[in-house]
């Protein structure tokens, strides 16, 4: 009976600590998005003064950026764990896929940006006068606005209609998400400029309802 106890604590356990890894990457999430959107203007032509106003806010917010993709993969596991063997395999495919293909987006962008503080750091004017920051600038405008949010879009969408299958989380959460994601889908960076902030909000809530989840479903001591 010991082994068998042993068995189910360790199924419950590490789901929940998923689920509380989903929480810090929403966190993480959130104060990354805030502290870059706060700083760097809209435009992705600007002249890029905030280099020199708000360099540490935002070298901050990209050194946040590995912790937050560790913290999404494990999200996505516990999202896995919870399918089972009831896993479709073509909107499992397009959710692991969706959900990678967004990390690599945010990391990507995460180091051009690491390189233009950088450039600026250590020659400021050269970093202007050759054009790599007007280049650099407009990539990670595009990676982030065009591709990193239309991923996260497409990630929504298909973990909403896993959750409609096989009830992995409420179906009221997974219609929320059909209506996010097409916000996500239909914004830029002039039209709705906070609206990237409703995928770590979906995320949070969906982690705290599968660490509730969870949490009920923790046998008493002794039993």
């Amino acid at each position: 009976m010991e082994p068998k106890k042993t068995l189910t604590h360790d199924q419950l356990k590490t789901p929940r600590a998923a689920a509380v890894a989903g929480i810090v990457f929403s966190v993480l999430f959130i104060i990354s998005l805030v502290l870059i959107r706060s700083a760097v203007p809209a435009d992705p032509l600007d002249p890029g003064t905030w280099l020199a106003r708000d360099l540490k806010r935002v070298a901050f917010a990209i050194y946040l950026f590995p912790f937050m993709g560790i913290a999404f993969l494990w999200f996505i596991g516990v999202l896995r764990d919870r399918m089972g063997a009831q896993e479709d395999r073509f909107f499992a495919t397009v959710f692991m896929g969706s959900g990678l293909l967004f990390l690599a987006l945010l990391f990507v962008t995460g180091a051009i940006t690491a390189g233009l503080i950088m450039g600026f750091r250590t020659m400021p004017d050269r970093l202007f006068e050759s054009g790599v920051y007007a280049f650099a600038r407009a990539a990670a405008y595009q990676l982030v606005n065009v591709y990193a949010i239309k991923m996260a879009a497409v990630f929504m969408v298909s973990a909403s209609s896993v959750a409609i299958r096989i009830r992995i989380f409420p179906r009221w959460m997974a219609m929320l998400g059909y209506a996010l994601a097409l916000l996500l889908l239909l914004s830029t960076g002039y039209i709705f400029f906070w609206a990237p902030l409703v995928f770590p909000l979906w995320v949070l809530l969906i982690s705290v309802n599968i660490l509730l989840s969870n949490l009920k479903s923790v046998p008493a001591p002794g039993s």
